[in-house]
Protein backbone atom coordinates (compact mmCIF):
# COMPACT_ATOMS: atom_id res chain seq x y z
CA UNK A 1 0.00 0.00 0.00
CA UNK A 2 1.64 2.97 -0.88
CA UNK A 3 2.14 5.90 1.12
CA UNK A 4 -0.21 8.96 0.75
CA UNK A 5 0.56 13.06 -0.12
CA UNK A 6 -1.66 15.08 1.90
CA UNK A 7 -1.43 18.97 1.21
CA UNK A 8 -2.83 21.32 4.01
CA UNK A 9 -3.27 25.17 3.73
CA UNK A 10 -4.08 26.75 6.58
CA UNK A 11 -5.09 30.37 7.43
CA UNK A 12 -2.04 32.73 6.22
CA UNK A 13 -2.67 34.59 9.71
CA UNK A 14 -2.47 32.02 12.30
CA UNK A 15 0.56 29.34 13.46
CA UNK A 16 -0.61 25.96 13.17
CA UNK A 17 0.50 23.74 16.44
CA UNK A 18 -0.78 21.62 18.63
CA UNK A 19 -1.45 24.13 21.33
CA UNK A 20 -2.18 27.14 18.72
CA UNK A 21 -5.09 29.22 19.68
CA UNK A 22 -7.66 28.39 17.05
CA UNK A 23 -9.39 25.23 16.73
CA UNK A 24 -8.78 25.20 12.75
CA UNK A 25 -5.02 25.56 13.24
CA UNK A 26 -5.25 22.68 15.97
CA UNK A 27 -7.49 20.26 13.77
CA UNK A 28 -4.46 20.71 11.18
CA UNK A 29 -1.93 20.13 13.78
CA UNK A 30 -3.91 16.33 15.44
CA UNK A 31 -4.50 15.67 11.22
CA UNK A 32 -0.58 16.33 10.23
CA UNK A 33 0.45 14.05 12.83
CA UNK A 34 -1.57 11.26 12.53
CA UNK A 35 -0.23 11.26 8.76
CA UNK A 36 3.34 11.05 9.58
CA UNK A 37 2.33 8.64 12.73
CA UNK A 38 0.97 6.46 9.58
CA UNK A 39 3.88 6.68 7.43
CA UNK A 40 2.36 9.62 5.02
CA UNK A 41 3.86 12.67 3.67
CA UNK A 42 2.34 15.22 5.18
CA UNK A 43 3.11 18.94 3.84
CA UNK A 44 1.73 21.84 5.96
CA UNK A 45 1.26 25.18 4.62
CA UNK A 46 1.41 27.55 6.99
CA UNK A 47 2.94 30.83 9.09
CA UNK A 48 6.60 30.89 9.99
CA UNK A 49 6.47 29.68 13.62
CA UNK A 50 4.33 26.53 13.37
CA UNK A 51 5.14 23.82 15.04
CA UNK A 52 4.13 20.87 12.05
CA UNK A 53 5.08 16.84 12.52
CA UNK A 54 5.82 16.63 8.68
CA UNK A 55 7.23 18.86 6.32
CA UNK A 56 6.25 23.26 6.68
CA UNK A 57 6.27 25.60 3.85
CA UNK A 58 6.24 28.37 5.72
CA UNK A 59 4.37 31.38 3.97
CA UNK A 60 6.16 34.07 6.19
CA UNK A 61 5.42 35.60 9.86
CA UNK A 62 2.61 36.45 11.31
CA UNK A 63 2.52 40.65 10.97
CA UNK A 64 2.51 42.64 14.19
CA UNK A 65 -0.77 44.23 13.02
CA UNK A 66 -3.68 43.61 11.02
CA UNK A 67 -5.01 45.22 8.37
CA UNK A 68 -7.26 44.50 5.28
CA UNK A 69 -4.02 44.63 3.08
CA UNK A 70 -1.54 42.67 4.92
CA UNK A 71 -3.95 40.20 5.15
CA UNK A 72 -4.30 40.34 1.35
CA UNK A 73 -0.64 40.53 1.03
CA UNK A 74 -0.42 37.71 3.47
CA UNK A 75 -3.48 35.87 0.84
CA UNK A 76 -1.91 36.08 -1.98
CA UNK A 77 1.30 34.91 -0.53
CA UNK A 78 -0.21 31.57 0.20
CA UNK A 79 -1.63 30.97 -2.79
CA UNK A 80 1.31 31.43 -5.28
CA UNK A 81 3.17 29.37 -2.86
CA UNK A 82 0.46 26.47 -3.29
CA UNK A 83 0.58 27.34 -6.99
CA UNK A 84 4.21 26.12 -6.52
CA UNK A 85 3.60 23.10 -4.20
CA UNK A 86 1.02 21.88 -6.20
CA UNK A 87 2.67 22.41 -9.60
CA UNK A 88 5.95 20.04 -7.88
CA UNK A 89 4.48 17.56 -5.48
CA UNK A 90 1.20 16.67 -7.37
CA UNK A 91 -0.19 15.24 -3.82
CA UNK A 92 -3.04 13.05 -3.83
CA UNK A 93 -5.23 15.57 -1.74
CA UNK A 94 -5.41 19.23 -0.99
CA UNK A 95 -7.19 20.05 2.65
CA UNK A 96 -8.24 23.18 2.66
CA UNK A 97 -8.37 24.71 6.43
CA UNK A 98 -9.22 28.33 5.99
CA UNK A 99 -11.86 31.05 5.75
CA UNK A 100 -9.93 32.14 2.53
CA UNK A 101 -10.32 28.57 1.22
CA UNK A 102 -12.18 29.75 -2.04
CA UNK A 103 -8.91 31.32 -3.04
CA UNK A 104 -7.19 28.72 -2.89
CA UNK A 105 -9.64 26.54 -5.42
CA UNK A 106 -8.22 27.93 -8.21
CA UNK A 107 -4.85 26.55 -7.72
CA UNK A 108 -6.27 23.11 -7.08
CA UNK A 109 -8.21 21.95 -10.11
CA UNK A 110 -5.90 19.24 -10.84
CA UNK A 111 -6.36 17.69 -7.52
CA UNK A 112 -9.19 16.27 -5.46
CA UNK A 113 -10.03 19.37 -2.45
CA UNK A 114 -11.38 18.73 0.68
CA UNK A 115 -12.49 21.96 2.09
CA UNK A 116 -13.46 21.66 5.79
CA UNK A 117 -15.46 24.47 7.03
CA UNK A 118 -14.68 25.53 10.67
CA UNK A 119 -16.42 28.45 10.78
CA UNK A 120 -20.29 29.47 10.46
CA UNK A 121 -21.64 28.74 6.97
CA UNK A 122 -22.08 32.86 6.99
CA UNK A 123 -18.37 33.56 7.61
CA UNK A 124 -17.67 32.03 3.97
CA UNK A 125 -18.61 34.40 1.16
CA UNK A 126 -21.77 32.73 -1.13
CA UNK A 127 -20.13 32.29 -4.48
CA UNK A 128 -18.32 29.45 -2.97
CA UNK A 129 -21.32 26.98 -2.75
CA UNK A 130 -22.65 27.45 -6.29
CA UNK A 131 -22.97 24.36 -8.08
CA UNK A 132 -19.92 22.93 -9.68
CA UNK A 133 -17.73 23.99 -7.04
CA UNK A 134 -14.52 22.38 -7.42
CA UNK A 135 -13.96 20.90 -3.88
CA UNK A 136 -15.53 17.92 -1.01
CA UNK A 137 -17.37 20.60 1.36
CA UNK A 138 -17.41 18.68 4.90
CA UNK A 139 -18.33 20.46 8.39
CA UNK A 140 -17.55 20.00 11.67
CA UNK A 141 -21.23 19.49 13.57
CA UNK A 142 -24.85 18.83 12.44
CA UNK A 143 -26.30 22.08 13.63
CA UNK A 144 -23.30 23.67 11.23
CA UNK A 145 -24.62 22.16 8.11
CA UNK A 146 -28.54 22.61 9.24
CA UNK A 147 -27.37 26.07 8.10
CA UNK A 148 -25.70 25.45 5.26
CA UNK A 149 -27.76 25.55 1.26
CA UNK A 150 -30.03 22.80 0.51
CA UNK A 151 -27.30 21.20 -1.98
CA UNK A 152 -25.15 20.59 0.72
CA UNK A 153 -27.10 18.94 3.42
CA UNK A 154 -25.50 15.78 2.46
CA UNK A 155 -22.09 16.87 2.72
CA UNK A 156 -20.07 14.96 5.52
CA UNK A 157 -20.06 15.95 9.25
CA UNK A 158 -16.63 14.95 11.23
CA UNK A 159 -17.35 16.70 14.82
CA UNK A 160 -13.78 17.63 16.02
CA UNK A 161 -11.97 15.65 18.70
CA UNK A 162 -9.14 16.22 21.33
CA UNK A 163 -6.40 14.24 22.27
CA UNK A 164 -7.38 12.61 25.60
CA UNK A 165 -3.37 11.94 26.66
CA UNK A 166 -3.25 15.06 27.36
CA UNK A 167 -5.84 16.13 29.05
CA UNK A 168 -6.61 14.37 32.65
CA UNK A 169 -8.65 15.24 35.78
CA UNK A 170 -7.91 15.60 38.90
CA UNK A 171 -9.10 15.03 42.59
CA UNK A 172 -10.49 18.27 43.25
CA UNK A 173 -11.47 21.16 41.33
CA UNK A 174 -10.86 24.75 42.69
CA UNK A 175 -13.32 27.40 42.71
CA UNK A 176 -12.18 29.89 39.94
CA UNK A 177 -14.14 29.53 36.49
CA UNK A 178 -12.35 30.08 33.50
CA UNK A 179 -12.80 31.19 29.63
CA UNK A 180 -10.26 30.72 26.82
CA UNK A 181 -10.01 31.23 23.74
CA UNK A 182 -9.59 34.39 20.85
CA UNK A 183 -9.87 37.80 22.81
CA UNK A 184 -12.39 39.52 20.51
CA UNK A 185 -15.90 40.71 20.28
CA UNK A 186 -18.33 37.82 19.00
CA UNK A 187 -16.57 35.44 22.11
CA UNK A 188 -18.20 37.85 24.33
CA UNK A 189 -15.64 37.41 27.31
CA UNK A 190 -17.08 40.54 28.57
CA UNK A 191 -20.29 38.70 29.25
CA UNK A 192 -18.35 36.01 31.35
CA UNK A 193 -16.51 38.41 32.94
CA UNK A 194 -20.19 40.18 34.06
CA UNK A 195 -21.59 36.77 35.57
CA UNK A 196 -18.93 35.83 36.78
CA UNK A 197 -18.86 38.70 39.32
CA UNK A 198 -22.61 38.55 39.39
CA UNK A 199 -21.88 34.86 41.24
CA UNK A 200 -18.89 36.38 43.02
CA UNK A 201 -16.73 33.46 41.38
CA UNK A 202 -13.37 34.56 40.71
CA UNK A 203 -12.16 34.03 36.69
CA UNK A 204 -9.38 33.85 34.97
CA UNK A 205 -9.08 34.41 31.05
CA UNK A 206 -6.61 32.65 28.94
CA UNK A 207 -6.09 33.71 24.89
CA UNK A 208 -4.79 36.13 22.26
CA UNK A 209 -5.38 39.16 21.06
CA UNK A 210 -4.52 39.01 17.40
CA UNK A 211 -3.89 42.19 16.09
CA UNK A 212 -7.10 43.28 14.11
CA UNK A 213 -8.12 46.95 14.87
CA UNK A 214 -11.21 45.43 15.92
CA UNK A 215 -9.96 42.84 18.19
CA UNK A 216 -7.22 45.44 20.37
CA UNK A 217 -9.67 47.96 20.59
CA UNK A 218 -12.18 45.52 22.30
CA UNK A 219 -9.47 44.47 24.20
CA UNK A 220 -8.78 48.08 25.53
CA UNK A 221 -12.28 48.84 25.79
CA UNK A 222 -14.73 45.91 26.98
CA UNK A 223 -12.16 43.60 28.71
CA UNK A 224 -9.13 45.49 30.20
CA UNK A 225 -11.79 47.86 32.75
CA UNK A 226 -13.12 44.65 33.46
CA UNK A 227 -10.11 43.12 34.91
CA UNK A 228 -9.07 42.91 38.80
CA UNK A 229 -8.16 41.09 41.48
CA UNK A 230 -10.65 38.90 40.96
CA UNK A 231 -10.94 38.92 36.98
CA UNK A 232 -7.09 38.18 35.89
CA UNK A 233 -6.11 38.25 31.98
CA UNK A 234 -3.20 35.23 31.69
CA UNK A 235 -2.81 35.50 28.02
CA UNK A 236 -1.88 32.87 25.18
CA UNK A 237 -1.43 29.85 27.21
CA UNK A 238 1.08 27.00 26.75
CA UNK A 239 -0.47 23.87 26.46
CA UNK A 240 0.98 22.99 30.31
CA UNK A 241 -0.88 25.75 31.90
CA UNK A 242 -3.57 25.38 29.75
CA UNK A 243 -3.61 21.99 30.79
CA UNK A 244 -3.07 22.80 34.51
CA UNK A 245 -5.88 25.21 34.62
CA UNK A 246 -8.63 23.53 32.40
CA UNK A 247 -7.99 20.66 35.27
CA UNK A 248 -8.46 22.72 38.31
CA UNK A 249 -11.43 24.92 37.18
CA UNK A 250 -14.92 24.86 38.54
CA UNK A 251 -16.18 25.27 35.30
CA UNK A 252 -15.35 26.98 31.71
CA UNK A 253 -17.22 29.23 30.51
CA UNK A 254 -18.13 29.61 26.93
CA UNK A 255 -20.20 32.79 26.84
CA UNK A 256 -20.08 33.77 22.89
CA UNK A 257 -23.46 34.27 20.80
CA UNK A 258 -22.00 33.13 17.41
CA UNK A 259 -23.25 30.29 16.07
CA UNK A 260 -20.26 28.11 17.22
CA UNK A 261 -19.53 25.42 14.76
CA UNK A 262 -17.96 23.69 17.41
CA UNK A 263 -15.70 24.46 20.38
CA UNK A 264 -12.38 22.56 21.29
CA UNK A 265 -11.89 24.46 24.33
CA UNK A 266 -15.15 22.75 26.18
CA UNK A 267 -13.90 19.63 24.55
CA UNK A 268 -10.67 20.08 26.10
CA UNK A 269 -12.67 20.82 29.07
CA UNK A 270 -14.42 17.64 29.51
CA UNK A 271 -11.53 15.74 28.90
CA UNK A 272 -10.18 17.61 31.71
CA UNK A 273 -13.29 16.64 34.04
CA UNK A 274 -14.50 20.26 34.40
CA UNK A 275 -18.33 21.36 33.44
CA UNK A 276 -18.57 23.80 30.37
CA UNK A 277 -21.49 26.13 31.00
CA UNK A 278 -22.47 27.25 27.82
CA UNK A 279 -24.45 29.88 25.93
CA UNK A 280 -27.24 28.46 23.78
CA UNK A 281 -25.68 28.98 20.14
CA UNK A 282 -24.67 26.74 17.51
CA UNK A 283 -23.18 23.58 18.03
CA UNK A 284 -22.98 23.67 22.26
CA UNK A 285 -25.99 22.50 22.91
CA UNK A 286 -24.88 18.95 20.79
CA UNK A 287 -21.76 19.06 23.31
CA UNK A 288 -22.99 20.11 26.48
CA UNK A 289 -25.26 17.43 27.93
CA UNK A 290 -27.26 20.31 29.96
CA UNK A 291 -27.20 19.16 34.28
CA UNK A 292 -24.47 16.03 33.80
CA UNK A 293 -21.56 17.95 31.81
CA UNK A 294 -22.63 21.51 32.23
CA UNK A 295 -25.38 23.74 31.10
CA UNK A 296 -26.98 25.82 28.51
CA UNK A 297 -28.53 29.09 29.42
CA UNK A 298 -30.57 31.59 27.41
CA UNK A 299 -29.80 34.93 29.88
CA UNK A 300 -27.20 36.47 31.59
CA UNK A 301 -28.95 35.40 35.03
CA UNK A 302 -28.89 32.10 33.93
CA UNK A 303 -25.05 32.49 33.51
CA UNK A 304 -24.38 33.83 36.81
CA UNK A 305 -26.53 30.64 38.46
CA UNK A 306 -24.85 27.87 36.01
CA UNK A 307 -21.48 29.23 37.55
CA UNK A 308 -22.29 28.75 40.81
CA UNK A 309 -24.27 25.42 40.06
CA UNK A 310 -21.47 23.80 38.20
CA UNK A 311 -19.16 23.19 40.96
CA UNK A 312 -21.89 20.07 41.74
CA UNK A 313 -21.45 18.30 38.85
CA UNK A 314 -19.55 15.25 38.46
CA UNK A 315 -16.12 15.44 37.31
CA UNK A 316 -16.43 12.01 36.21
CA UNK A 317 -19.28 12.25 34.00
CA UNK A 318 -17.67 14.98 31.79
CA UNK A 319 -14.52 12.32 31.11
CA UNK A 320 -16.83 9.74 30.19
CA UNK A 321 -18.62 11.68 27.49
CA UNK A 322 -15.13 13.02 26.12
CA UNK A 323 -14.05 9.21 25.71
CA UNK A 324 -17.42 8.31 23.88
CA UNK A 325 -17.91 11.04 21.31
CA UNK A 326 -14.52 13.48 21.15
CA UNK A 327 -11.59 12.01 20.96
CA UNK A 328 -8.49 12.78 18.25
CA UNK A 329 -9.00 9.26 17.06
CA UNK A 330 -12.26 8.84 16.46
CA UNK A 331 -12.03 12.38 14.48
CA UNK A 332 -8.94 11.26 12.58
CA UNK A 333 -10.51 7.87 11.51
CA UNK A 334 -13.24 9.88 9.94
CA UNK A 335 -11.27 12.07 7.83
CA UNK A 336 -9.14 9.39 6.84
CA UNK A 337 -11.94 7.50 5.44
CA UNK A 338 -13.07 10.71 3.61
CA UNK A 339 -8.80 10.78 2.57
CA UNK A 340 -9.62 7.49 1.10
CA UNK A 341 -12.69 7.98 -0.47
CA UNK A 342 -11.52 11.42 -2.35
CA UNK A 343 -7.61 10.46 -3.05
CA UNK A 344 -8.94 6.46 -4.19
CA UNK A 345 -5.85 5.41 -2.00
CA UNK A 346 -5.82 2.76 0.54
CA UNK A 347 -5.45 4.71 3.17
CA UNK A 348 -5.71 2.47 6.72
CA UNK A 349 -8.00 3.77 9.35
CA UNK A 350 -6.15 4.80 12.70
CA UNK A 351 -5.56 1.74 15.25
CA UNK A 352 -3.38 3.94 17.68
CA UNK A 353 -3.54 8.33 17.84
CA UNK A 354 -0.10 9.83 18.33
CA UNK A 355 0.61 11.72 21.65
CA UNK A 356 1.81 14.87 20.69
CA UNK A 357 2.16 16.94 23.75
CA UNK A 358 5.91 16.92 23.85
CA UNK A 359 7.48 19.81 23.46
CA UNK A 360 10.96 20.04 21.19
CA UNK A 361 13.49 21.81 23.53
CA UNK A 362 13.51 25.64 23.03
CA UNK A 363 16.59 25.53 21.17
CA UNK A 364 15.58 23.21 18.76
CA UNK A 365 15.42 24.54 14.72
CA UNK A 366 11.60 24.57 13.40
CA UNK A 367 11.29 21.97 11.13
CA UNK A 368 10.27 24.62 8.34
CA UNK A 369 11.63 25.83 5.04
CA UNK A 370 11.66 29.03 6.21
CA UNK A 371 13.49 31.07 9.59
CA UNK A 372 10.95 31.86 12.71
CA UNK A 373 9.25 34.67 12.84
CA UNK A 374 11.47 37.60 13.86
CA UNK A 375 9.91 38.60 17.69
CA UNK A 376 7.13 40.76 17.96
CA UNK A 377 7.41 44.38 19.27
CA UNK A 378 8.65 45.05 23.09
CA UNK A 379 4.70 46.18 23.47
CA UNK A 380 3.45 42.80 22.50
CA UNK A 381 4.19 39.53 23.55
CA UNK A 382 5.46 37.07 21.20
CA UNK A 383 1.76 36.19 20.24
CA UNK A 384 0.87 39.79 19.83
CA UNK A 385 -1.10 39.97 22.42
CA UNK A 386 -1.10 43.71 24.00
CA UNK A 387 1.20 43.70 27.25
CA UNK A 388 0.64 47.27 28.73
CA UNK A 389 -2.59 48.68 30.74
CA UNK A 390 -3.26 45.40 31.38
CA UNK A 391 -4.59 44.88 34.96
CA UNK A 392 -4.68 41.35 36.96
CA UNK A 393 -1.09 39.22 37.79
CA UNK A 394 0.78 42.45 35.95
CA UNK A 395 1.56 44.06 32.93
CA UNK A 396 4.16 41.86 31.99
CA UNK A 397 3.06 38.43 33.40
CA UNK A 398 0.42 37.40 30.52
CA UNK A 399 0.70 33.79 31.99
CA UNK A 400 4.10 33.86 31.03
CA UNK A 401 7.61 33.34 32.51
CA UNK A 402 8.19 33.10 36.47
CA UNK A 403 6.18 36.02 37.10
CA UNK A 404 3.30 34.63 34.86
CA UNK A 405 3.39 31.40 36.63
CA UNK A 406 3.78 33.02 40.20
CA UNK A 407 0.38 34.39 39.13
CA UNK A 408 -1.14 31.13 37.79
CA UNK A 409 0.10 29.24 40.54
CA UNK A 410 -1.54 31.96 43.12
CA UNK A 411 -4.87 31.47 41.31
CA UNK A 412 -4.99 28.28 41.27
CA UNK A 413 -4.07 27.70 44.97
CA UNK A 414 -5.94 30.58 46.31
CA UNK A 415 -9.61 30.10 44.58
Amino acid sequence: MRPLTVVSVAYALAEVGPDAVGGAEQIASALDGALVAGGHRSIVVAPSGSRVAGQHLATGPVPPRFDAGTRAEAGRAQAALLARVLDTVRPDLVHLHSVDLHEHLAACRRTPVLATLHLPVGFYPPALWAEGASATFQFVSDSQRRTAPRRLHDAPVIPNGVDLTRFQPRRRRRRFALALGRICPEKRFDRALDAAARAAVPLVIGGRVYPFPDHLRHFDERIAPRLGPRARFAGALDLTRKRRLLAAARCLIVAGEVAETSSLVALEALASGTPVVAWRAGALPEIVEHGRTGFVVDTEAELSDAILAAAELDGAACRRAAELRFSAARMCDGYFALYRRLSGSGLPPMTTFPTMDKRPPETAEPRSDEAPAKPAPRDHDSHGTPIERVPGPGPKDQGKGAAGRDALDRIEHNH
